[in-house]
Order: C-alpha cells, then structure tokens, then sequence
C-alpha cells in the first residue's frame, strides 16, 4: 500500500495542463464576428507575406513620387513656335533671369 501513495497522481496532473493558456488574444473567447473583422490579431505572421507587402508598398510610393517629380519638369516647359513657325519645347524663364 505504500507503494500506491509514492507513485504521481496521474489525474492531478492533467487538469494543470488545462490551466496553462496560450498569451496573447489566441487564447481569449470571441466571437466569430470578431474574429472575421479582426483576422490580424488571431493570424500568426508570415514572413513571405509581409516581405511581398513591404516591396509592393515600397514601388507603390517611389512611382508616385517618379509621377510627381516627372511632373514636376513638365511644368517648367511649354511649347514655343519661332518666327518661322515650326514648334518647340522651351524652358520658362524669369525676367530677372
């Protein structure tokens, strides 16, 4: 009978199991609506994901500032015709120039 009493209690153990959670909001109850609306905070990182992302964003802003600087130029030329009548491109440029 002694011997009983020195093994581990199987059953006591399992239910310490069952109390560790996982942290963050992966363990937290919610709702199925506010895990639809919510995917970022229940979704683990993908690392090829946010890499893909981060270039996209990256070639997204230097086209917009290419557009922008591009524009830019074209402001500072308008289209002059000379005495002889044949049109060109000309710088604009100011009087105290």
């Amino acid at each position: 009978m002694s011997s009983s009493s020195e093994q581990p209690d199987i059953k006591s153990e399992a239910p310490k199991e069952k109390e560790h959670r996982v942290p963050g909001l992966r363990g937290v109850r919610t709702s199925s609506l506010f895990r639809a609306v919510n995917p970022e905070l229940f979704i683990r990182p993908n690392k090829s994901v946010m890499a893909f992302g981060l270039i996209s964003l990256t070639l997204c802003v230097a086209y917009i500032g290419y557009l922008h600087a591009a524009e830019e130029n074209k402001k500072d030329l308008y289209e002059a015709i000379d005495s002889e009548g044949t049109r060109y491109m000309k710088r604009k440029s100011s009087r105290w120039d």
